[in-house]
């Protein structure tokens, strides 16, 4: 019986694939998106649902337990420099790419289905109203219970940092609240193992609603812009993200094999809050510790969307192609410039790529209406820069983790010959 149990990964990608197959089969029937769409969106509410209490507990335990706010502080610098250098790299392997290969030149854009992006374009004109200021001061709630309702991420780990530098500085008097919030922590994460069952349904109604609503056929028009788009988030991930992983210790390959099951989770839904939980408790089983974990990986969510950005800058340049914009050397400098400050912070918001990229289309004179040509893949490509996304951020995790002399590299040689030996034995 136990040679018939199928393992996470195996169930996911079965409901990956019996999703494709319903959508494919009643393409265009409504009723695909009756029946399956609650189930879809159950499953997202229920991963929703403990994501910021894991955030909040893990991070006030994490924080309590890394000592005082000045070392808090230099992890913290040390992290955002990381990030910001990493999307630099992405966002300029996007510019190189589509330069080189020109997915937009001979597109008929007028034969490919347009999708209502009309949702993307008020949340973009709410983005573009607020200055620099006003999204730094943004981050300090004047209400934290205001700020968990709306999910506001950035405000929660502000208010989560200082609560448990609170804690710490307490000393004796904190412990009980130290040990409150650990025992939150563990039982949420029990939690996640619950949910966690019922992934391959929500995975399976979620593909199958996307095809039955876009089809096959929409990839065809716009099949170079998806296939430049899935090659530069594959050599993102391989040469740049691998090379960073070498140098903390860490095989890329090896590294993805002990997280198939959460890449493949995060593929299916092209939402990285689904595997959050299960990544940062990963990463401590490695020898990454807690304290950094914690602080890292939530920020990230945030900071560091490296499949994201690379995709935006391909985009912008591909909608340039389409309607004949010659862009000049400093117009693409521009557009670098500008998506390295818009794609920070915009984690939160619904269709963030969409957003991001009508936040900047329009500083280098191309057409926003061109997005709802590419809107109706955007969920092709999605999946795959989402997964980038999250290789990203639990690369940095290590990355930070060594930087801090705290890594320990013999525990994660331990856990990924443990996750090969249990890949050889299935």
């Amino acid at each position: 019986m136990k040679k018939l149990r199928f393992g996470m990964a195996t169930q996911i990608f079965v409901g990956l694939i019996l999703g494709i197959l319903v959508g494919v089969i009643w393409f265009n029937d409504p009723r695909v998106a009756t029946y399956l769409q609650p189930l879809g969106d159950l499953f997202l509410r229920l991963i929703k649902m403990i994501v910021i209490p894991i955030v909040i507990s893990s991070l006030i335990v994490g924080i309590a337990g890394a000592g005082n706010g000045k070392q808090v502080g230099r992890l913290g610098a040390k992290t955002i420099i990381y990030f910001e250098v990493i999307t630099t790299f992405a966002i300029i392997i996007g510019v190189l790419l589509a330069n080189a290969f020109q997915p937009g030149v001979g597109v008929d854009i007028e034969s490919a289905q347009k999708t209502d992006i009309n949702q993307y374009v008020e949340t973009s004109e709410e983005q573009s109203e607020k200055s620099v200021a006003e999204t730094f001061l943004h981050i300090v709630p004047t209400n934290f219970f205001q700020s968990l309702v709306e999910g506001d991420m950035l405000a929660i780990i502000f208010f989560s940092v200082l609560f448990g530098l609170g804690v710490a500085a307490i000393g004796e008097r904190g412990k009980p609240v130290l040990n409150f919030f650990d025992g939150v922590s563990h039982a949420m994460f029990h939690v996640v193992n619950m949910v966690m069952k019922v992934a391959p349904i929500g995975v399976f109604a979620l593909i199958g609603v996307t095809v039955s609503k876009f089809g096959l056929e929409s990839l065809m028009s716009l099949a170079k812009l998806v296939i430049l788009v899935h090659a530069g988030l594959l050599f993102f991930l391989i040469v740049v993200l691998g090379a960073v992983a070498k140098w903390a210790g860490v095989n890329i390959f090896t590294l993805m094999r002990y997280l198939k099951d959460e890449l493949l989770l995060a593929y299916s839904t092209s939402s990285s809050e689904t595997v959050l939980p299960r990544i940062m408790d990963k990463l401590e089983k490695m020898g990454c510790p807690k304290a950094i974990v914690s602080f890292v990986i939530p920020i990230g969510y945030t900071f560091n969307l490296d499949g994201s950005v690379l995709y935006q800058a391909i985009a912008a340049i591909f909608l340039a192609q389409v309607y004949g914009i010659d862009l000049t050397i400093v117009e693409q400098l521009t557009l670098i410039l500008v998506l390295m400050i818009t794609s920070k912070g915009m984690a939160a918001v619904p269709g963030t790529s969409f957003v991001v990229l009508l936040a900047t289309l329009g500083t280098i004179g191309i057409p926003a209406e061109g997005l709802a040509f590419i809107a109706g893949v955007d969920r092709i490509m999605d999946m795959a820069r989402t997964v980038v996304n999250l290789m990203g951020n639990t690369i940095a995790g290590i990355v930070m983790s060594k930087s801090e002399g705290k890594y320990n590299p013999i525990k994660a040689n331990e856990v990924m010959k443990e996750a090969k030996a249990a890949k050889v034995a299935s």
